[in-house]
């Protein structure tokens, strides 16, 4: 048993004096390799995040201009629908003027940190702005450009006179 015992534990294992430890040092530079990696890597996907948020917001106001125009040219309740367009919300309203006491508004908020910067839908280049659709022909009573930014990226919507609705 004794030789056993000497051919698996080599000398210098058995001496208490061993080679396979980790100093302080080597803890340290790993350390301080995953905390440069880490400084790189988080703030990738911070940016990641917030262009997922503009792309969401974007998509959002999409669905909402085409829903509006679908609802308009199917007749829904013999009305014409329509969006408003203000800097953190979207609300998608009945009859050609925004009323915003009217209790069947229906509101989508867009997520921080994006938010609308600029609409020119023929009318003063701020926010907020409205536009509707006619029911005959589906065009709207206003063309021109959304923008939706975040702090590192914007997307431009574009409602052209037929009523369709872009993103760049």
């Amino acid at each position: 048993m004794k030789n056993f015992y000497k051919k698996a534990c080599p000398s210098s294992l058995r001496s208490g004096v061993s080679g396979r430890g980790i100093t302080v040092i080597e803890l340290l530079i790993v350390i301080a390799v995953v905390g440069v990696m880490a400084l790189i890597v988080i703030p990738q996907f911070s940016k990641i995040r917030e262009n997922q948020v503009l792309k969401s917001g974007a998509q959002d106001i999409l669905s909402s201009i085409n829903k509006a125009r679908s609802q308009t040219l199917a007749s829904l309740n013999s009305l014409n629908y329509g969006v408003r367009f203000e800097v953190d919300k979207i609300i998608l309203f009945k009859t050609q003027a925004f009323d915003a006491n009217a209790v069947d508004n229906e509101t989508i908020n867009i997520i921080t940190p994006a938010s609308i910067t600029n609409a020119t839908l023929g009318c003063t280049p701020t926010i907020p702005c409205d536009m509707h659709f006619n029911r005959l022909f589906g065009s709207p009573s206003k063309t021109g450009t959304i923008t939706i930014s975040t702090t590192n990226y914007s997307k431009i919507i574009t409602i052209w006179a037929t009523g369709v609705a872009s993103v760049n």
